[in-house]
């Protein structure tokens, strides 16, 4: 890999984001108006300090899933990806570009949330800030690094859409947000240790209600980096240089 290339390729996709109003509007808000809402909907019941955690990680995984694997597919369907490889550019160059580009969205997008979510909804942190926002933003560039691996065998935007039911679907019923993965049956808690969204929960969770060590938390952070590097590889090894 080299880090100018991958550079040069994050400011290109920065730049070009810089001019579609509306996916940063996407990126950037529309996490923190669902926290909000939800947030209202369950106002004087409790369940927002329930599911607040969880949702810090749920929102910002989806939204980044979303808009960075439709954005690399109409990269390689507009050539965009094809022009770039005639040029000295490998493809864990572009990939490392792209998740470098959106894994700063994804940090912004992350504290814009997580800061909404407790000074202006109301969210009580019994445990660190900090840890909690390292969090949210791991999980927001692993969603970015998941979008980069599944945009490879989409061909279209609706494709990446029919992509959810199967990669992100059950990760959000498996992932601890309705029921605690220890209360499923134990096929089921056995597979939601697999799946990276049930790690986000679980370290969120234990961030808010302070019951986990600051290790507890690490641990399970470093899970999430190991998954979002696997994902940045199998992306790169994946990575076509145009839609057929």
């Amino acid at each position: 890999m080299n880090p100018p290339l991958a550079l040069a390729t994050a400011a290109r996709v920065l730049i070009q984001i810089r001019h579609d109003p509306r996916t940063v509007l996407l990126l950037l808000l529309v996490p923190s108006l669902l926290i909000g809402l939800l947030a209202w909907i369950f106002e004087d019941t409790g369940v927002f300090g329930d599911l607040g955690p969880a949702l810090l990680g749920l929102f910002p995984f989806i939204v980044m899933f979303l808009v960075t694997s439709i954005t690399t597919l109409r990269e390689r369907r507009s050539g965009t990806l094809e022009r770039l490889m005639t040029l000295p550019l490998g493809k864990f160059d572009f990939i490392a570009g792209y998740t470098l580009a959106f894994g700063l969205l994804g940090t912004v997008q992350s504290l814009i949330a997580s800061a909404y979510a407790v000074w202006v909804c109301g969210l009580d942190v019994e445990g660190s800030l900090g840890l909690l926002v390292t969090v949210a933003v791991v999980d927001a560039v692993l969603g970015a690094t998941l979008g980069l691996f599944t945009s490879a065998f989409a061909a279209t935007e609706f494709q990446v859409i029919q992509f959810m039911p199967a990669l992100v679907f059950p990760q959000i019923l498996l992932g601890g947000i309705f029921i605690p993965r220890e209360q499923m049956p134990a096929v089921l808690e056995a597979v939601s240790g697999w799946l990276p969204l049930s790690h986000a929960v679980e370290a969120l969770n234990l961030v808010a209600d302070g019951s986990g060590s600051t290790a507890e938390i690490i641990r399970e952070i470093g899970i999430l980096a190991a998954f979002a590097v696997v994902f940045v590889v199998l992306g790169a090894v994946t990575l076509r240089r145009r839609t057929p």
